[in-house]
């Protein structure tokens, strides 16, 4: 029992302790209103007026306001062939609050700011193989269970829901980062594939669970937040702060 109770109060330190630097670093929140706040591109992806072949992208950039100190809105965009431009699709939770559906789809620059926040490209594919996933794709977004649900915490929300599309889409190696909280929310049961397909997962309402894949490495989900080693990467993954390259 002596153990037991100093491996939680080491575990509550530990955690208390990456809260208070993620405070600290002051780096994840934006001071602005939300109606003012920047949603420009930074100038990565690519121009679907002169990119003409298929293109699937992932971006997540830290949550508007308080919840960016925790974790990550996550979004992808889709451009078929010959398309001059690309659909955004996304999870927004005040759309459920007003009584419409979760999922969004807009045409907004795939690398836009999120409200202030700078995205971060975690997946892409194109040309002859994005072609070929996309009607997967578009399929799993008209089909996702939890359109009507949304919940900062644990999910389903914008990760849940993103997670939900690489396992549809294996050929994106999806590797979402720690800091995308939700998800771990599995749509349906308690087993499935890791959102990259290159391994699988066990998880109990995105509150505590596994996961073991060639492309995340090993995770271990407590609480809805993801500690994990990374060997193809080198890199450990810790909640709030992200992935750190070994």
């Amino acid at each position: 029992m002596r153990r037991i109770l100093m491996w939680s109060a080491g575990f509550l330190v530990f955690n208390l302790g990456l809260v208070l630097f993620v405070f600290l670093s002051g780096t994840h929140t934006t001071s602005s209103h939300w109606s003012s706040a920047s949603r420009a591109p930074i100038g990565i992806a690519p121009d679907p007026r002169i990119e003409r072949q298929a293109i699937v992208q992932v971006y997540a950039a830290r949550a508007f306001s308080w919840r960016g100190y925790f974790g990550v809105h996550s979004w992808i965009s889709i451009k078929p062939p010959e398309a001059g431009h690309f659909d955004t699709y996304e999870v927004i939770g005040w759309r459920v609050r007003y009584g419409g559906n979760a999922v969004s789809v807009s045409r907004r620059a795939p690398d836009s700011r999120w409200f202030g926040s700078e995205p971060r490209l975690i997946a892409e594919f194109r040309g002859k193989e994005a072609e070929a996933a996309i009607p997967r794709l578009l399929t799993a977004i008209q089909d996702y269970r939890h359109n009507d649900a949304y919940t900062v915490w644990p999910g389903p929300n914008s990760n849940t829901f993103i997670a939900h599309l690489g396992r549809v889409a294996p050929e994106l190696r999806l590797d979402l980062p720690p800091t995308a909280v939700g998800k771990d929310f599995l749509p349906s049961g308690f087993w499935a594939k890791a959102p990259s397909g290159t391994g699988y997962q066990l998880s109990l309402s995105g509150l505590l669970g596994i996961l073991i894949a060639w492309e995340e490495g090993l995770e271990v989900n407590l609480l809805g937040l993801t500690y994990g080693i990374d060997v193809k990467d080198l890199s450990i993954k810790l909640p709030m702060v992200g992935r750190i390259g070994l």
